[in-house]
Protein backbone atom coordinates (compact mmCIF):
# COMPACT_ATOMS: atom_id res chain seq x y z
CA UNK A 1 0.00 0.00 0.00
CA UNK A 2 1.18 3.43 -0.60
CA UNK A 3 0.63 5.17 2.42
CA UNK A 4 1.60 8.84 1.01
CA UNK A 5 -1.47 8.71 -1.19
CA UNK A 6 -3.54 8.81 2.57
CA UNK A 7 -2.09 12.16 3.78
CA UNK A 8 -3.86 15.34 3.03
CA UNK A 9 -1.40 18.27 1.60
CA UNK A 10 -1.52 21.70 2.63
CA UNK A 11 0.05 24.44 1.05
CA UNK A 12 1.20 27.01 2.99
CA UNK A 13 0.25 26.23 6.32
CA UNK A 14 1.71 27.15 8.43
CA UNK A 15 3.40 29.48 6.54
CA UNK A 16 3.86 30.29 2.79
CA UNK A 17 6.08 27.94 0.88
CA UNK A 18 5.45 25.07 3.54
CA UNK A 19 3.20 21.98 2.35
CA UNK A 20 1.90 20.68 5.51
CA UNK A 21 1.35 16.73 4.88
CA UNK A 22 -1.44 15.87 7.25
CA UNK A 23 -1.65 12.28 8.90
CA UNK A 24 -5.35 13.10 10.15
CA UNK A 25 -6.40 11.34 7.17
CA UNK A 26 -4.52 8.20 7.41
CA UNK A 27 -5.40 8.07 10.99
CA UNK A 28 -9.02 8.68 10.21
CA UNK A 29 -9.55 5.97 7.64
CA UNK A 30 -9.12 2.14 10.00
CA UNK A 31 -8.12 0.38 6.90
CA UNK A 32 -5.27 2.65 6.57
CA UNK A 33 -4.28 2.83 9.82
CA UNK A 34 -4.65 -0.52 10.88
CA UNK A 35 -2.68 -1.36 7.56
CA UNK A 36 0.28 1.42 8.95
CA UNK A 37 0.31 -0.21 12.15
CA UNK A 38 0.69 -3.70 11.32
CA UNK A 39 3.31 -2.65 8.93
CA UNK A 40 5.24 -1.11 11.79
CA UNK A 41 4.87 -3.65 13.84
CA UNK A 42 5.69 -6.24 11.18
CA UNK A 43 9.06 -4.75 10.74
CA UNK A 44 9.90 -4.92 14.62
CA UNK A 45 8.31 -8.05 15.62
CA UNK A 46 11.47 -10.36 15.56
CA UNK A 47 13.23 -7.84 17.51
CA UNK A 48 12.33 -9.02 20.89
CA UNK A 49 10.65 -5.43 21.69
CA UNK A 50 9.25 -5.42 25.40
CA UNK A 51 8.47 -1.71 25.44
CA UNK A 52 7.31 1.06 22.88
CA UNK A 53 7.91 4.54 24.00
CA UNK A 54 5.49 6.79 22.43
CA UNK A 55 6.63 10.75 21.94
CA UNK A 56 4.51 13.27 22.81
CA UNK A 57 2.10 13.49 21.12
CA UNK A 58 1.06 12.00 17.77
CA UNK A 59 3.91 9.34 19.02
CA UNK A 60 1.25 8.41 21.47
CA UNK A 61 -1.28 7.74 18.99
CA UNK A 62 1.27 5.64 16.65
CA UNK A 63 2.83 3.95 19.91
CA UNK A 64 -0.49 3.02 21.60
CA UNK A 65 -1.31 1.23 18.78
CA UNK A 66 2.03 -0.58 17.85
CA UNK A 67 2.24 -1.73 21.89
CA UNK A 68 -1.09 -3.22 21.16
CA UNK A 69 -0.12 -4.93 18.06
CA UNK A 70 3.18 -6.16 19.25
CA UNK A 71 1.35 -7.12 23.01
CA UNK A 72 4.21 -5.00 24.81
CA UNK A 73 3.72 -2.11 27.34
CA UNK A 74 4.09 1.85 26.24
CA UNK A 75 5.99 4.27 27.99
CA UNK A 76 5.36 7.81 27.51
CA UNK A 77 7.96 10.73 26.83
CA UNK A 78 6.19 13.83 27.74
CA UNK A 79 7.03 17.66 27.73
CA UNK A 80 8.58 19.42 30.83
CA UNK A 81 6.29 19.07 33.30
CA UNK A 82 3.73 16.58 32.02
CA UNK A 83 4.21 13.69 34.25
CA UNK A 84 3.79 13.85 37.83
CA UNK A 85 6.39 11.39 39.49
CA UNK A 86 10.58 11.85 39.00
CA UNK A 87 11.73 12.21 35.56
CA UNK A 88 14.53 12.39 33.33
CA UNK A 89 14.79 15.24 31.08
CA UNK A 90 17.01 16.66 28.21
CA UNK A 91 16.79 19.99 26.74
CA UNK A 92 17.29 19.79 23.00
CA UNK A 93 17.51 22.48 19.91
CA UNK A 94 14.32 23.46 17.44
CA UNK A 95 14.52 25.43 14.51
CA UNK A 96 13.84 28.27 16.47
CA UNK A 97 14.82 27.57 19.90
CA UNK A 98 14.77 24.97 22.37
CA UNK A 99 12.51 22.34 23.95
CA UNK A 100 12.52 19.44 27.08
CA UNK A 101 11.31 16.29 26.88
CA UNK A 102 10.96 13.88 29.87
CA UNK A 103 10.14 10.14 30.67
CA UNK A 104 9.51 8.85 33.69
CA UNK A 105 12.16 7.24 35.61
CA UNK A 106 10.29 3.58 36.34
CA UNK A 107 9.20 3.35 32.60
CA UNK A 108 11.90 1.50 31.62
CA UNK A 109 14.46 -1.25 33.10
CA UNK A 110 18.16 -2.04 31.66
CA UNK A 111 16.71 -4.77 29.97
CA UNK A 112 14.01 -3.53 27.97
CA UNK A 113 14.50 -3.58 24.27
CA UNK A 114 13.04 -0.51 23.40
CA UNK A 115 11.15 1.20 20.22
CA UNK A 116 10.80 4.81 20.02
CA UNK A 117 7.98 6.01 17.81
CA UNK A 118 6.76 9.20 16.67
CA UNK A 119 4.91 10.23 14.12
CA UNK A 120 7.37 12.32 12.05
CA UNK A 121 11.09 13.53 12.06
CA UNK A 122 11.89 16.53 10.24
CA UNK A 123 15.44 17.61 11.36
CA UNK A 124 16.19 14.65 14.08
CA UNK A 125 16.43 17.37 17.08
CA UNK A 126 13.28 15.32 18.72
CA UNK A 127 14.36 11.73 17.88
CA UNK A 128 18.20 12.52 19.12
CA UNK A 129 16.79 13.88 22.47
CA UNK A 130 14.94 10.74 22.77
CA UNK A 131 17.79 8.60 22.33
CA UNK A 132 19.65 10.07 24.55
CA UNK A 133 16.88 10.14 27.56
CA UNK A 134 16.33 6.20 26.75
CA UNK A 135 20.03 5.65 27.08
CA UNK A 136 19.73 7.11 30.38
CA UNK A 137 18.16 3.84 31.53
CA UNK A 138 21.32 2.00 30.86
CA UNK A 139 19.85 0.06 27.50
CA UNK A 140 22.74 -1.02 25.83
CA UNK A 141 22.25 0.97 22.16
CA UNK A 142 21.73 -2.47 20.07
CA UNK A 143 18.29 -2.84 22.34
CA UNK A 144 17.06 0.53 21.20
CA UNK A 145 14.96 1.28 17.60
CA UNK A 146 13.18 4.78 16.27
CA UNK A 147 10.42 4.77 13.79
CA UNK A 148 8.18 7.30 12.65
CA UNK A 149 5.07 7.39 10.50
CA UNK A 150 6.64 9.74 8.04
CA UNK A 151 10.04 11.21 7.16
CA UNK A 152 9.27 14.85 5.96
CA UNK A 153 13.08 15.75 4.94
CA UNK A 154 15.95 13.13 4.68
CA UNK A 155 18.06 13.78 7.62
CA UNK A 156 21.54 13.22 6.94
CA UNK A 157 24.52 12.96 7.68
CA UNK A 158 25.75 11.70 11.12
CA UNK A 159 22.35 11.99 12.47
CA UNK A 160 21.19 9.28 9.41
CA UNK A 161 23.73 7.02 10.99
CA UNK A 162 22.75 7.25 14.35
CA UNK A 163 19.11 6.73 13.65
CA UNK A 164 20.33 3.70 11.15
CA UNK A 165 22.47 2.18 14.29
CA UNK A 166 18.95 2.09 15.99
CA UNK A 167 16.90 -0.13 13.67
CA UNK A 168 15.28 3.61 11.74
CA UNK A 169 12.32 2.78 10.19
CA UNK A 170 9.70 5.24 8.13
CA UNK A 171 6.24 4.28 6.56
CA UNK A 172 6.37 6.90 4.33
Amino acid sequence: MDFSQHLRLIPDYPKPGIIFQDITTLLGNSEVFRAAVQQIAGHYRSKGITKVVGVESRGFILGAAVAYELGVGLALMRKKGKLPCKTYSIEYALEYGTDTIEIHQDALKPADKALITDDIIATGGTAHASLELVRMFNIPDENIFVCFLLDIRDVQGKEKELLRKHGYFSLI
